[in-house]
C-alpha cells in the first residue's frame, strides 16, 4: 500500500493544515497536556461496531418520513409508531421501531456536498470533495476512525499479542472491490502508517437469490449476496485467516522459517520505528493464517440457526452477527458495510427502482440486522459496553426523481445506540419536506467527536504522523452532549 503523508489543505474556515500543525507544535513547547494525552474521560464504551449503508439511505424513506408532505415528497410508504412516543420511522422497518427505546436518533445532519463522502463520514477530513472520495489513496486524506483507536490502543498498550483477534476489522470486503466503475476512498490509517489499516475481510459463500437491476437495463439476472445467503457462508480475514486447500501447517512453517533467515541479517540494519512495525505487521499476517482463537471467532456455524436466521440470511446480517462475535473476542472496532455490489447505483445509492429495491431488499435487510443487533446485544449484557454507530455520508434529494432520489447532503440520519449513548433520545428536526434541519443542525464530525467521547478519547487531541508532526485528530467537531446517557 502508499504510504500516505500529512500535507498543507486549506480547511473550510481557511485555516491551512500547515497552520494546525505550526499551533499544534507551539502548544508541544508550551507543555499543553491535549497533546500529551486525551483530557480526563470516563470511557463508556470498550468496543464499537459501525453499520454503514453505503450510497445514501433516504432520510424520508428510513428514519425522518413526512406522511402530510405531498405525494411526490412523502413517496409511496408509510410511517409507523416506534415503542418511543414523537417518533415514527418507515413502515418496512417494524423490528427496529421495537428497539428504539435503546437508541438515539440524529435527523439534523448536513453539510453542502451532493456526492459519496465516507472519507468525510468516518474521518476528521474538514470538507469533502470528489477527488479524495473518488480515489482509493489520496494524499489529503484522514484517518479512519477505526484505524485511529487501532492506534491508541497500540499506543497505550503495546501490540496485541500474537494470536489475537485484530483491533480494527471491516467486512465484508475491500469497499468497491465487488462492482464495476468508480473505486471509492477505501478506509485507512492515512499519516498513521499503513500498520494501522483495517484488516479486510472477504466474503466465502453462495448468493441464494438473483435479481435483475432496472437501472441498467441488465438483460440477465444475476446474484447478490445482500438478498441471501447460504447457511455455509462465512468470513475470512484477507491477509489469509483460514489455510486454502494447498497450503498445510509444515509448509507455512517453511515459509516462516525462509522469511526468518532472510530477516535476520536485516535485522541489525534496521532498528528503526518502520522496521519494527514491519516486523509486526509480518507477525499478524501469520497470526491470522493459524490462530484458532481467530477460527473461532470467524465460525458462523457455532451461532444457533434460529438467532442467525433472527439477524438475516443475507450478507449484511451475516455480516453485523459477524461483528458482534469479533466484539465479542477483543476486536475494538468492527465496520460492516452495505457495499455496491456487481454495479454502479446498487445498494442504497437508490436514484432507481427505489420503491422496489427498499421494499424488498434494503429496508427488510436493515431492519432484521439492527434489531437483532441490539437485541442480542443487550440479552448478552454486551450492550452498554458496546457503542453501536449507524452512519451514512448524506441523504437523499426530498422530491422523488421518476422512481428514485438523487443526492442529498443537506438532510440526513445517524443512529447510536449503547456504550453509554441516550437511549430513547431523538435529536435535531428538519423542515416539513425534510430537505434542511430546523433544529439542532449537526455535522458528521460532532457524531464522531461524541463516539470519541464515549470510549474516552479527547477528540482534541494531537496525534503524530510518520513524520512525528503532531496533527490535530479531530479539530472541527463537538460532542453532542444530548447524545449521552
Amino acid at each position: 500500500m502508499l504510504r500516505i503523508l500529512g500535507s498543507p489543505k486549506r480547511a473550510c474556515d481557511g485555516v491551512t493544515r500547515r497552520d494546525l500543525l505550526r499551533a499544534g507544535s507551539l502548544a508541544l513547547l508550551t507543555g499543553s497536556s491535549a497533546l500529551a494525552k486525551p483530557r480526563a474521560a470516563s470511557a463508556k464504551a470498550k468496543s464499537v461496531i459501525l453499520l454503514y449503508p453505503f450510497g445514501g439511505p433516504s432520510q424520508l424513506d428510513t428514519f425522518d418520513p413526512k406522511p402530510d408532505a405531498p405525494a411526490e415528497v412523502r413517496g409511496a410508504m408509510k410511517a409507523i409508531r416506534t415503542v418511543v412516543p414523537g417518533i415514527d420511522i418507515n413502515e418496512y422497518l417494524p423490528n427496529v421501531a421495537k428497539v428504539m427505546d435503546r437508541v438515539t436518533l440524529i435527523r439534523s445532519l448536513n453539510h453542502p456536498w451532493n456526492f459519496h463522502g465516507m472519507q468525510y463520514a468516518t474521518t476528521g477530513l474538514p470538507q469533502g470533495t470528489i477527488p479524495i472520495e473518488e480515489t482509493q489513496q489520496h494524499p489529503e486524506q484522514w484517518p479512519f476512525v477505526g484505524s485511529v483507536v487501532s492506534y491508541l490502543n497500540h499506543k497505550a498498550h503495546g501490540a496485541k499479542p500474537k494470536g489475537s483477534v485484530p483491533d480494527n476489522v471491516v467486512l465484508p470486503w475491500l469497499l468497491s472491490s465487488k462492482r464495476t466503475q468508480i473505486p471509492y476512498a477505501r478506509l485507512h490509517a492515512a499519516y498513521l502508517g499503513t500498520e494501522f489499516d483495517p484488516i479486510w475481510g472477504e466474503f466465502k459463500g453462495t448468493a441464494t437469490r438473483s435479481v435483475r437491476r432496472a437501472a441498467w437495463g441488465d438483460p440477465e439476472d444475476f446474484r447478490d449476496p445482500h438478498l441471501g445467503v447460504t447457511p455455509d457462508s462465512r468470513f475470512e480475514f484477507a491477509a489469509g485467516t483460514a489455510l486454502d486447500n494447498g497450503m498445510t501447517l509444515d509448509r507455512l512453517n517453511d515459509r516462516r522459517s525462509l522469511l526468518q533467515q532472510f530477516d535476520a541479517a536485516r535485522r541489525e540494519h534496521d532498528k528503526t520505528r518502520t522496521g519494527r512495525r514491519l516486523d509486526e505487521n509480518r507477525a499478524l499476517g501469520f497470526s491470522l493464517m493459524d490462530s484458532p482463537r481467530i477460527r473461532t471467532a470467524l465460525d458462523l456455524g457455532r451461532e444457533p440457526d434460529k438467532l442467525r436466521s433472527r439477524y438475516g440470511m443475507t450478507l449484511f446480517g451475516q455480516g453485523a452477527l459477524q461483528a458482534r462475535r469479533l466484539v465479542e473476542a477483543g476486536c475494538k472496532f468492527a465496520t460492516v458495510i452495505w457495499d455496491e455490489f456487481g454495479q454502479l447505483n446498487t445498494g442504497w445509492d437508490t436514484h432507481e427502482d427505489q420503491k422496489n429495491r427498499l421494499t424488498t431488499d434494503l429496508l427488510p435487510g436493515f431492519d432484521l440486522a439492527f434489531s437483532a443487533l441490539i437485541d442480542d446485544l443487550t440479552q448478552r449484557g454486551l450492550l452498554d459496553d458496546t457503542l453501536v454507530l449507524v452512519l451514512g455520508e448524506m441523504g437523499r434529494t426530498p422530491k422523488l426523481q421518476g422512481d428514485g432520489r438523487g443526492h442529498w447532503g443537506r438532510a440526513y440520519c445517524n443512529l447510536m445506540a449503547g456504550g453509554g449513548a441516550a437511549r430513547g433520545k431523538l435529536i435535531g428536526r428538519t423542515d416539513k419536506i425534510a430537505g434542511e434541519p430546523i433544529d439542532r443542525p449537526l455535522k458528521a464530525k460532532d457524531v464522531l467527536a461524541t463516539a470519541y467521547h464515549l470510549l474516552g478519547i479527547d477528540h482534541e487531541m494531537t496525534v503524530t504522523d510518520k513524520l512525528d508532526r503532531p496533527v490535530p485528530l479531530l479539530p472541527y467537531g463537538d460532542v453532542i452532549r444530548e447524545a449521552l446517557a
